[in-house]
Parts: structure tokens; sequence; C-alpha cells
């Protein structure tokens, strides 16, 4: 499976120049005034893995492809937007369908480019568009209230629970706290998902910086850090105009000069996409053979007949066992072969909980 973020926040943050750096395309227009994206545009993006290549180029593949993430721009949001101010419907339509949110936020000054709160404070900017999403919840957790009630009156079981579950968001919510801060059992956790709440879903606050200060980041950028670690979210500094020109880049030995210059080890979209399997909970299994190596997406705690059915359905249909070997044994043994000649190799079962980096070979029957 794949995984997709939405890049929202205020207008005019970088949000739709970063889009465009991270899928190298030209399909977000990024301008200097507020609404440039009416459209939520889209893009798939190869999740960077080095396993993958060294898995590879030992299995001697004849293709290697990669994971993907999706990056889906969503229009600028503003105050009011609970109340349909702006693009607000549509802003929070776009943002209820993605799996975490990639919130930009301007850590940057520059009297050329207009701010819509009129002074640089990401921390505020964060509040205000959080407030906006919890207030939307509200609105939506008000109106299942009423015939949640009704459906309790006649004994209904399931909607008494479900009621109790509304009870209990509606007052975190009420006291400035996300849905996400809320305590939620395994029993409850589908009752849960099923109220779609926009601030469930888990954020990555993205510090867009200068381009000069994009290796230490600014006292901007420290505030939304401490803001993030409060929260328990993940922070990440990148800088726009450092992806962007990275991405008029083709080949790889000139991005890694144009980083070292920069004094940077990776790009943003390395951050942003290791922050992304962290707060979703993301693992990397492979499969590999002389035909192909590929990449897979798991949610982490997945057991093997899951993993079986993202390769191909009938694999889970028809799971017999899952011929096993981790990263590092695949690695030192050069394969395998000499892996499964040294017992490195073993056969999992359907309760067998796949470990990232797992190289797997399925073995069913339909």
């Amino acid at each position: 499976m794949g995984f997709n973020c939405g890049i929202v926040g205020l207008p005019n943050v970088g949000k739709s120049t970063l889009f465009n750096a991270l899928t190298r395309t030209a399909t977000a227009e990024a301008a200097n005034f507020p609404f440039c994206t009416i459209a939520p545009n889209s893009g798939r993006v190869a999740v960077p893995d080095e396993r993958l290549c060294k898995i590879s180029k030992i299995s001697d593949s004849a293709a290697t492809v990669p994971t993907y993430l999706e990056f889906i721009d969503i229009a600028g949001l503003v105050k009011g937007a609970s109340k349909g101010e702006g693009l607000g419907n549509r802003f929070l339509a776009n943002i209820r369908e993605v799996d975490a949110i990639v919130h930009v936020l301007r850590c940057f000054e520059n009297n050329n480019i207009t701010h819509v709160e009129t002074s640089i404070d990401p921390v505020r900017d964060a509040e205000l568009v959080e407030t906006e999403l919890m207030l939307a919840d509200m609105q939506s957790l008000e109106k299942r209230v009423e015939p949640l009630t009704k459906r309790v009156r006649g004994n209904d079981k399931e909607a008494a629970a479900t009621l109790r579950l509304v009870e209990r968001c509606l007052a975190i919510l009420s006291s400035g706290k996300p849905a996400r801060s809320l305590e939620i059992s395994d029993e409850q956790d589908k009752a849960f998902r099923a109220l779609q709440l926009l601030t469930a879903k888990p954020v990555l606050y993205a510090c867009n910086v200068n381009e000069e200060v994009a290796a230490t980041g600014n006292n901007l950028s420290n505030g939304v850090e401490e803001m993030a670690a409060e929260q328990g979210a993940e922070a990440v500094i990148i800088s726009a105009e450092i992806e962007a020109e990275i991405a008029q880049l083709s080949e790889e030995e000139e991005r890694v000069e144009f980083l070292a210059t920069l004094n940077l080890s990776e790009t943003g979209l390395t951050q942003i996409i290791r922050a992304g399997y962290n707060a979703l909970h993301l693992t990397t299994f492979f499969t590999s053979g002389p035909k192909e190596t590929r990449a897979w997406t798991l949610l982490e705690g997945a057991k093997a007949p899951i993993a079986a059915g993202t390769v191909h359905t009938d694999f889970e249909k028809g799971f017999i066992k899952a011929e096993t070997i981790s990263y590092n044994d695949f690695i030192n043994f050069e394969g395998e072969n000499a892996a499964r000649d040294a017992g490195k190799m073993r056969q999992e079962g359907k309760d067998y909980v796949v470990v990232d980096g797992d190289i797997l070979l399925f073995r069913f029957n339909v």
C-alpha cells in the first residue's frame, strides 16, 4: 500500500512551491496571491531507500521498483474556513481524504511576499489552522448527537458506545486539544476512525526557511519544533527554494554536491518521508528476484497474509507461508541462496508480524 499526505497551510507560505519541487511537476501554479491552488493537485514521489538498490544489485534484478508517497496540494486555508470562508468547504472536504497532514509553516521574512495575517508567526499560524479544523470537527460531531441519542433510547448498544465516544471527542475538542490527543482503546479504534475527524490525522510540521539557514533553522523554526515536541508530533526544516533547485538537477551526483555546499546531507523530501513513516506507523518490506526487486509499504504490526495481499489479493486468499530473510542476513550472505544455505531463511506462518526490511517470498494456493 501507499499513503498520501495533504500539503496544507495558510496562503503564501510556500505550499505549492514545495509541492512542485517534490513532485518535479509544474501542475500547481505558485504565485504571490491567495488561493492560486483551486483544485487539489496530486503527485506520486518515489520513496528513497538505499536498501532497495542493494537488494536489487545482489539479485541482479532486471527492474527495480520503489514504493511511492503521494502528495496532495490543497488550497490555502484562512480564518473562518470552518464556516465556509475563503475556500473553506473545499479545503475541509479535500483534507478529509488524506492519511496525514503536512502543515507548511512560513519561517522566513520576505517583504515581497505578502502574509494574510500581516506578520510572520508560524506557531500562531499553526494554531489558526488547527482551530479551524477543531471547529469543523465539533460541528460534525454535534450533528451526530441527536440521531445517536434517539437510537440509544431504543436500546441500541452500538449507538450508546458511539455516543459516549462522540461526547469524549467533543469534550477534548472543547478544551482546545485535537482529537488525536484522545486516548483510544483497540476496541474503540474502528469507531473512532469512522468519525473521520480532521484533527485525528497525524500532523507533520514543515518549517519553510530561507536557503541560508536550511541546515540550522532559525528562531521561528525553533518555536515550531518546541510546539511539535509538546504535541508529540514531527517537525522538519526544509527550504522550498532549495527543493525547487534540486528538482532541476537530473544527476544524483549533482544533487549530492549541491546539498554539500549547503551543509545538508539529504533533501527535504527525504526528511518528510521519514517523518511521514513515523507518523503513520508504516514499514517497508521487499520482494526480490531476477525479474524485479520491489519495495512495498505496510502498516507496522501487520501480519504476513496482509503483506501477501499487498502484492496480490490471491496471495492473501490462498496464503500458506512466507519464506523470510531479514535485510541484514540477505546483505551479509549476498543473496537468497547463500542465506538459505546458512539457515537464515525462515518459514513463517499466518501469525508472523512483518519486520521492516524483510525480504519475503510468498507461498500460496488458490
